[in-house]
């Protein structure tokens, strides 16, 4: 078993579909063991998205993820990362599998719905950004 984060995104709790890609994650045979409801402000966005940093999308990407709550959570299942990433399917819903988080509830590619870990690196640094070892339940 392996642990990843998700972020449900502003679109998705703003419109009430966050319970729906829970239920989605969970049905899909994850376990949560940390979920909060934050707030990210430009500091906070800036610096989880600092990869990105220079590319065109990136100050979008982080006035996005400031416009509304954000759902971050910690994921576990065997082969987390791949799993989660096939679970919510292509950034862009028009080219994501049908059954995917994205196909189903994102309304556009910078409207996703999602956010997951892209590697089992970038899954740890992801949940320390957001989860204190005391967070994480069972863990």
């Amino acid at each position: 078993m392996s642990l990843t984060l998700a972020i449900i995104k502003p679109d998705a709790v703003g419109s009430g579909k966050a319970g729906k890609v829970l239920a989605h994650l969970e049905g899909a045979g994850f376990t949560v063991h940390a979920m909060r409801l934050a707030r990210l402000n430009k500091a906070q966005a800036g610096a989880f998205y600092a990869v990105h940093e220079g590319r065109p999308f990136y100050e979008e990407l982080v006035e996005f993820m400031m416009s509304g709550p954000v759902i971050p959570m910690v994921l576990e299942a065997d082969n987390a990362v791949a799993k989660l990433r096939e679970t919510i399917g292509a950034t862009d819903p028009a080219e994501a599998a049908e059954g995917t988080v994205r196909k189903l509830y994102a309304e556009s590619k910078g409207r996703n719905a999602i956010h997951a870990s892209d590697s089992d690196e970038n899954a740890a640094l992801e949940i320390d950004f957001f989860f204190s070892n005391y967070d994480r339940l069972g863990l």
